[in-house]
């Protein structure tokens, strides 16, 4: 059975849904109740026991809340059944993937400096200089020259403000409880945004969409995917849940 689109939970009413839940919880020799299509208690015990003994396809363990989301699906159902999308959304989303692709490698000189000839252009695509946190202007920078190669308009705000550019971009934006419920919604090209408190975030692009996991190429970051790091990093082991904030739409 397809992940539904939403997150699965106590009192559903898709009783279809939930006896193919219970069925299969039952398969595994977990007990959820009668296979009645009733999530009550019992059946949210059930899926709470099976998070709490299994991982993901990280290796890191289920939340275990008793609610069935696009990962723990995946674990239950199998990857074929959970929505998988690496195509781009429009011509300048996937110019975009192709120019940030392009710059994956780049590394900051010297290392934890803010500086060096790519990061610096980074920067002054948002009008500023070196040392300051980069992740929003790598990505503005790479929306902006794919928009000049196309000879269209970059519809992203020239900020390398994370926060900034999400409260004023006039982009379709997808939040993170939209996004965590139904990962469809999220499409290659798209901007992830991430909030950290006191003015501080963190974002990257969206190469593809598997389940409730992405694969992303971000700037100022490094392979744990701090908001800190030092280079133009591709990264596969974001989770959607992780993404606080939410996803730009930003086609033209």
């Amino acid at each position: 059975m397809k992940y539904p689109g939403r997150l699965i939970k106590q009192g559903e009413k898709d009783k279809a849904i939930v006896k193919a839940l219970q069925q299969s919880l039952k398969d595994l020799g977990i007990d959820p109740g009668a296979i009645d299509g009733d999530f009550g208690k019992t059946t949210k015990s059930a899926v709470q026991y099976f998070q709490s003994t299994n991982v993901d396809e990280n290796g890191n363990p289920l939340v275990a809340d008793g609610v069935v989301g696009a990962i723990t699906w995946q674990v239950l159902f199998g990857k074929k059944t959970v929505p998988e999308n690496s195509k781009p959304q429009g011509r300048l989303m996937k110019k975009a993937i192709e120019v940030a692709r392009s710059q994956i490698g780049i590394m900051e000189k010297p290392p934890g400096s803010n500086a060096g000839k790519e990061v610096e252009m980074y920067l002054a695509s948002t009008g500023l200089g070196k040392g300051y946190a980069w992740c929003m202007a790598f990505v503005y920078y790479v929306f902006n020259e794919a928009a000049k190669e196309l000879g269209i308009s970059n519809p992203l705000v020239k900020t390398a403000g994370c926060l900034t550019q999400w409260n004023k971009t006039t982009c379709r934006k997808i939040k993170k409880a939209e996004a965590v419920a139904n990962p469809a919604l999220i499409v290659p090209g798209s901007i992830f945004i991430m909030d950290f408190g006191s003015g501080l975030g963190h974002t990257g692009i969206v190469v593809s969409v598997s389940g409730g996991f992405i694969t992303t190429i971000e700037g100022n970051t490094n392979n744990s995917g701090s908001r800190t790091g030092i280079g133009v990093f591709e990264l596969s082991h974001r989770k959607i849940n992780s993404v606080n904030k939410g996803f730009i739409i930003a086609s033209e």
